[in-house]
């Protein structure tokens, strides 16, 4: 059998193009075009709640209804997408219920997004938590669209034998959307991936791959991208990167697109 490379994508930013808004639940501000991993790394004892629910339940339901009694409600799953110290459910839970975060401050945020992004490819709600301050300080919404060259870039890298992975904070219901777009097959998705998830599939997959490409545009891609054998970081999206994500990557790219070259030419090498 002949030696094998394979290649592992965020979502967020990286195959897709986000629009994210966040709430400031001590002020009511609206903060827009913001990058929700870095609210968390701001601080310790942070960590991105995903909310895996269907919107129409939000818009049925009173508005005015605390979060915590709309997740007992319709039995909401939560997901721990990335934090900036070790979570446990149990902990979010708490804090929610703790909390006086309503369902119309959920609704604000996706209200939002559909309205600047009308032709949005996926929508997701979620929260940040502070474990240490016991409070939400902002929920958020996000909104993706695939980048033009996302769809061939799968393609050419498919064409060249390479295997694809998805490895995302996103959950299923919406990667599953993405993944049929890409004809990735959902075995080769990993949703609602933490920072810590990303870095142990990474490994893993280096134990069958003579080569494993992490591509990740964010912070909860930073240890992926150290455990790669290449970690490539996208700045497409034009958020500003801290400089430990960038040195944490071995190249920065402009352009989904590029990865296809740098892939190339690696797995021209490891075939030869």
């Amino acid at each position: 059998m002949g030696k094998r490379v394979a290649v592992v994508f965020d979502s967020a930013g990286t195959l897709l193009h986000m629009y994210r808004v966040a709430k400031e639940m001590s002020t009511g501000s609206i903060l827009e075009d913001v990058q929700t991993t870095l609210l968390v790394a701001q601080k310790a004892n942070r960590a991105l709640i995903v909310l895996r629910t269907r919107f129409d339940e939000l818009r049925q339901c009173d508005l005015e209804m605390e979060l915590h009694d709309f997740i007992e409600m319709h039995n909401i799953e939560l997901g721990i997408s990335c934090s900036s110290s070790p979570f446990h459910l149990d902990d979010v839970y708490g804090i929610i219920k703790h909390n006086r975060t309503k369902v119309s401050d959920i609704n604000d945020v996706v209200s939002l997004v559909k309205g600047r992004c009308p032709n949005v490819f996926y929508i997701a709600a979620g929260l940040i938590v502070d474990s240490r301050e016991n409070v939400v300080p902002y929920v958020l919404s996000t909104g993706g669209q695939m980048y033009s060259d996302t769809f061939v870039t799968v393609k050419l890298l498919r064409e060249l034998g390479i295997d694809i992975y998805i490895a995302s904070g996103d959950d299923a219901q919406n990667l599953n959307i993405l993944a049929l777009s890409l004809d990735i097959p959902m075995n080769s998705v990993f949703p609602v991936a933490t920072t810590h998830d990303k870095e142990r599939i990474v490994n893993d997959l280096k134990k069958t791959y003579d080569f494993v490409f992490m591509v990740g545009d964010g912070m909860n891609d930073i240890l992926a991208l150290r455990a790669a054998d290449m970690g490539i970081l996208t700045s497409q999206q034009g958020d500003e990167r801290p400089q430990v994500l960038m040195d944490a990557a071995d190249v920065i790219i402009g352009n989904i697109i590029d990865v296809v070259d740098i892939v190339r030419k690696i797995n021209n090498q490891v075939t030869s």
